[in-house]
């Protein structure tokens, strides 16, 4: 066994930043006020409801995770946050739908008191929205100072002794990586020269990892999963986690898909559609953002079913991803899945999965976890990646030498192996062994 890393006290208050104050973080914030209030129950959330194993089967040990970890109370944390519209946080879940009104009444002022600070945004990254909230500045690093300023006003303005950012913000269109991402210099000189490379989710992760808050990267865009970004946060000490949270369809693929590799039944077609009618359905029509939630969707089953070792069970793979914009279904999310599976002597048999789900309701309970896990992270000393928190993304950060794991539950064995070793605990490999020998 490994001695207990140093962890600092999770003592005074955490204050969260949330870029986007729509249906995903209203819905987080309003969970979190009536989870204080005894008005609810924090279904979904590991820090919250899970446990975890400790030493032999035999011992029994199984505590909260909570209490095994010094994580933050949820009665410490102070929300706050960037949105292009002017909207306080009542007014805004109200307009998302998520909640019922009756569910809002009760922490109407406490959402009321929560209103946006003017946003980084340019439409050319999101072209299917607009808003009148938005800073203006003589070029990109000059934006970045006022997102640093708003900062250091909110963590003065509210006593906070820590401070998180999670991007909750709309998908970018598809970007690529560049040369003005391959150094913090090379950033900052683009960010001098309002370079077209630097979407505004960059601008915030940068002004996050150069204050070192903690940083994670709730959608498909590129952010801070870029050489520059990464450089930064070694030297600021930053933890980062992304990229874009796992809800709706592909939480049931990287379920479904690890049985089916377990088993070694073969897959010859998976095909996905979605609708959905909120504000990321609408930004999602919109060709060049949906291509870069198209990539993150479909790596996860190349990973999972690793074709280049089983090339006659996977190697041909059709795998199609649809998302189609409907109005009328609002935050209600809809995924339709047919696969067609191979089984004994080569018989085609079929999976079709309708899940009808709320899109932010699955999203709120990852935005807390996160927050609260990479504020544990920075205490403990742990910056730059954490892979353990592959868990919640689509598509997880990890080191360039190594391929994402996607496989849901060896992610959950990461996660709390993590934990164990953060408190100086035997990791579990489930050997089990010792009963039997």
């Amino acid at each position: 066994m490994t001695p207990p890393l140093e962890i600092a006290p999770a003592r005074g208050k955490l204050g969260v930043l949330l870029v986007g104050l729509g249906a995903v973080s209203t819905t987080t914030i309003a969970g979190v006020l009536a989870i204080r209030k005894g008005l609810a129950s924090p279904i979904g959330s590991l820090t919250q409801m899970g446990t975890i194993r400790l030493g032999k089967r035999s011992e029994g040990r199984a505590p909260k995770i909570n209490e095994f970890v010094s994580l933050a109370s949820l009665d410490d944390i102070v929300f706050g946050g960037w949105d292009i519209f002017e909207e306080d946080s009542y007014a805004a879940a109200r307009t998302a739908g998520v909640l019922e009104p009756a569910q809002l009444e009760p922490i109407r002022a406490e959402l009321e008191a929560i209103k946006p600070m003017p946003a980084v945004f340019d439409q050319r990254y999101v072209k299917r929205l607009s808003g009148p909230n938005v800073k203006k500045g003589k070029n990109k690093r000059d934006l970045a100072e006022q997102v640093v300023a708003d900062i250091r006003e909110f963590k003065s303005r509210h006593g906070c002794d820590r401070m998180i950012m999670i991007w909750c913000g709309s998908t970018e269109v598809f970007m690529k990586e560049s040369a003005a991402h391959a150094t913090v210099a090379s950033f900052e000189k683009a960010l001098e020269e309002s370079d077209d490379s630097i979407p505004s989710s960059m601008i915030y992760a940068y002004a996050a990892i150069r204050e070192g808050l903690p940083f994670a990267n709730s959608a498909p865009n590129l952010t801070a999963d870029i050489p520059a970004l990464l450089e930064l946060a070694a030297r600021t000490k930053s933890p980062l986690a992304g990229n874009d949270m796992k809800t709706g369809q592909t939480l049931i693929k990287t379920i479904i898909a690890p049985g089916l590799k377990a088993r070694l039944i073969g897959v010859k077609g998976w095909y996905s559609t979605n609708i959905l009618g909120n504000r990321d359905g609408e930004v999602l029509d919109d060709p060049e953002s949906f291509k870069t939630k198209e990539e993150s969707k479909k790596s996860a089953l190349d990973y999972i079913f690793q074709p280049h070792l089983y090339p006659e069970l996977y190697g041909d793979l059709t795998h199609v991803v649809r998302i189609n914009y409907y109005p009328p279904r609002g935050d209600n999310k809809e995924g339709w899945d047919n696969i067609d599976i191979i089984g004994w002597l080569g018989y085609p048999m079929q999976l079709k999965i309708n899940f009808l789900c709320r899109d932010s309701i699955l999203a709120a309970p990852i935005v807390l976890d996160t927050a609260l896990f990479l504020d544990l992270a920075k205490r403990a000393g742990m910056s730059g990646i954490q892979e353990w928190l592959s868990f919640y993304y689509k598509a997880p950060m990890h080191a360039p030498e190594v391929y994402p794991e996607h496989d849901l539950f060896i992610q959950l064995m990461k996660l709390k192996n993590t934990l164990r070793y953060m408190q100086g605990e035997e990791l579990i490999t489930h050997l089990g062994r010792e009963y039997y020998d």
